[in-house]
């Protein structure tokens, strides 16, 4: 019959424990030792009983084993230990920049309750007077900023208001110009007789047509504006008919 299957847990009996460790103790070191032969490699195996005693195996020693062993240890660690240093500070400097910027939420919340008038009990005299002086030269760059609007609203409004005028006054203009066809509006002798001359000298003549009636003082400049060189010309020859019906009326009478 094949043995039965042990189940594994302490055993109880003293006498039993020891028996059974003596038996596995060398079954295990033997195993180590077959280990290194078969498979060539280096096996160290560290075994202390319940009462202290040492048991050891190595196949190339024990101290050289176990300095293989922490170089290993070591080499292994050591990139860890610098990612985790550098965890470290980076985590630091974030706790830092929390706390400065909680610092500074915490200024600037009294700074404006300061501004509205709260919380004022802890200022001196002077911090009151700088306090003072910061709220007027804020009302002074509102009241600069409302009067600049105002100002750019005013100048919108005239804009469009001049705007207006310059369209309704140039639909009056084509109107008229429909109304009336151009002619042609000869000049007074003198004027010819000044742009003959001036020609002959050389100097540029400019288009001075119906033009000299503005020597008399003509003070209706609004008419003459707006309306086309050949109606000027022929209200101005009407007022000359007329003006010489009159004198001759006047001769007549005398």
């Amino acid at each position: 019959m094949g043995r039965g299957k042990i189940e594994i847990k302490r055993i109880e009996n003293a006498n039993s424990r020891q028996v059974t460790f003596s038996k596995r103790r060398a079954g295990l070191l033997k195993k180590a030792q077959e280990l290194a032969i078969l498979c060539d490699a280096e096996v160290a195996v560290i075994i202390f009983s319940n009462t202290g005693k040492l048991f050891e195996f190595s196949s190339s020693g024990m101290k050289h084993t176990l300095s293989r062993y922490n170089r290993c240890i070591e080499s292994s660690e050591t990139p860890i230990d610098g990612h985790k240093a550098e965890y470290l500070h980076l985590q630091k400097q974030e706790h830092e920049e929390v706390d400065n910027l909680r610092d500074e939420i915490t200024t600037l919340q009294m700074k404006q309750l300061q501004l509205l008038g709260k919380d004022l009990t802890g200022l001196g005299f002077k911090e009151l007077q700088n306090l003072e002086q910061q709220l007027n030269e804020g009302l002074l760059l509102v009241k600069e900023k409302k009067l600049l609007m105002e100002q750019l609203e005013q100048s919108r409004v005239q804009e469009q208001r001049a705007m207006l005028e310059n369209e309704t006054l140039r639909r009056q203009v084509s109107e008229l110009r429909c109304l009336f066809p151009p002619v042609d509006c000869p000049l007074p002798a003198y004027l010819e007789y000044c742009s003959l001359e001036k020609k002959k000298a050389g100097i540029r003549v400019p288009d001075v047509a119906c033009n000299s009636e503005i020597e008399r003082g003509d003070s209706d400049t609004t008419l003459h504006l707006g309306l086309p060189s050949h109606v000027y010309c022929k209200r101005k020859e009407a007022e000359r008919d007329t003006h010489s019906n009159d004198s001759g009326s006047q001769m007549g009478l005398l």
